[in-house]
């Protein structure tokens, strides 16, 4: 099994429980965990200040694990970008451990790549994703039967293809709005085109600096968790008024979650974005429903991986083989 190396780069773990269950679910699933020792450091809202959080990622690159598994996001990465030793994680990758995070992690993956070209992988956080309770109570609070809990079956199996090297790809069934907006269009959507993306937030923040990866031609994914839709609106309008969206060959949307809308909405959804999206790309195809993103159902994503993506009916397919093996 794997050795799989855990870190805070970023907020402080105020989950502790969640901490302990995900280690010791890895390792029940037969895994060696070995935890930084600044993993629960806490400074601020941080995980430790920033020499605490540099030296972590140092360690994390020099640990010869196969898997650098950040303990969850928060904030935190973007102020370290200017000192981080991209180099080093690279050469780490370039000996097999795999990077993989979300959330926050965006801005190290996109700097990453900027910097080096180094493939890193978009998936679960320990707390988040291998951490969650075994039973989760129902919401409407009525002492119902509790719900089945834990890591989602699809992500472990997802991560267990990363580790084995298995995976070649995933797919998920388009709603009938991304059919009606293809217009029969069918087939392949792109080739051979680098696969980049994660948190809209996080991405948009790096838009005009030195770590933001000019991709032209690329399939950008995005997700977001907490932001209303005039948010996530106005952070895309800020993508395609810099150029961005138009030079992509293909704009996968995420799970978009946590926000609520308000009387005062009058109907503007999240649904109503995609609309105006699509209205401004005409020639950039605009998928929805990826599973991935702030949910338990998701994917791992070779982030700087060249993809083919299709479209076989209702199905979706990316497809990158043996990425970063």
């Amino acid at each position: 099994m794997a050795h799989i190396y855990v870190y805070s780069p970023s907020g402080a773990v105020r989950d502790r429980a969640a901490f302990r269950r995900g280690v010791q679910r890895l390792q029940a699933m037969g895994h060696e965990v070995e935890v930084d020792p600044a993993a629960l450091a806490n400074w601020q809202r941080f995980a430790g200040d920033d020499a605490t959080r540099l030296a972590s990622i140092g360690r994390a690159a020099a640990s010869g694990a196969d898997v650098a598994l950040i303990s969850r996001g928060g904030y935190g990465l973007t102020r370290l970008l200017p000192d981080i030793a991209y180099r080093q994680i690279a050469r780490a990758i370039g000996k097999g451990t795999r990077f993989v995070g979300l959330s926050d992690f965006t801005v190290l993956q996109l700097a990453l790549l900027r910097q080096t070209g180094a493939v890193s992988w978009a998936g679960p956080a320990l707390c988040e994703g291998f951490g969650t309770a075994d039973t989760a109570d129902l919401s409407d609070g009525h002492g119902g039967a509790p719900t089945p809990g834990g890591p989602d079956d699809i992500m472990l199996a997802c991560f267990d293809d990363m580790l084995s090297g298995a995976g070649e790809g995933t797919g998920w069934r388009l709603p009938a709005s991304d059919i009606t907006a293809l217009q029969g269009r069918d087939g392949l959507l792109a080739r051979k085109a680098p696969l980049w993306g994660g948190n809209l937030a996080m991405l948009t923040s790096l838009l005009g600096t030195p770590w933001w990866p000019e991709i032209r031609g690329g399939v950008l994914f995005l997700e977001d968790v907490g932001e209303h839709p005039y948010r996530i609106e106005r952070m895309l309008l800020q993508l395609w008024q810099a150029g961005v969206l138009a030079r992509q060959k293909l704009v996968v949307l995420g799970q978009f979650t946590e926000y609520r809308l308000t009387p005062h909405d009058r109907g503007y959804t999240l649904a109503k974005v995609v609309e105006q999206l699509r209205a401004r790309l005409p020639r950039v195809p605009v998928l929805t429903g990826l599973p991935f993103g702030h949910v338990p159902t998701k994917v791992l994503l070779p982030v700087g991986t060249s993809v083919d993506v299709l479209v076989e009916g209702r199905e979706a397919l990316v497809l990158w083989g043996h990425a970063g093996h």
